[in-house]
């Protein structure tokens, strides 16, 4: 494990579901528009992500009209 691992894995939350629902976007259309699979968003949703693409998070965030740190924020929990 490196140091800048916490011992129990990471503490990045995906706030993709609230971003979507502010835009009345669905995953499906957004998977579309980024060119990511629904599969691969759903993973980043649901917090399982180890990494991600510079190139993803510059799409999702364009698609989203957002910052990465309106997307991703580190949770205390």
């Amino acid at each position: 494990m490196s140091p800048a691992e916490p011992k129990e894995g990471h503490a990045i939350h995906c706030r993709l579901d609230e971003l979507l629902a502010a835009q009345g976007m669905t995953l499906t259309q957004l998977s579309e528009e980024v060119g990511v699979s629904i599969v691969n968003l759903s993973v980043l949703k649901n917090d399982r992500a180890r990494a991600i693409r510079f190139s993803t998070l510059t799409a999702i965030c364009r698609a989203l009209g957002c910052e990465v740190g309106e997307l991703l924020v580190v949770s205390d929990q």
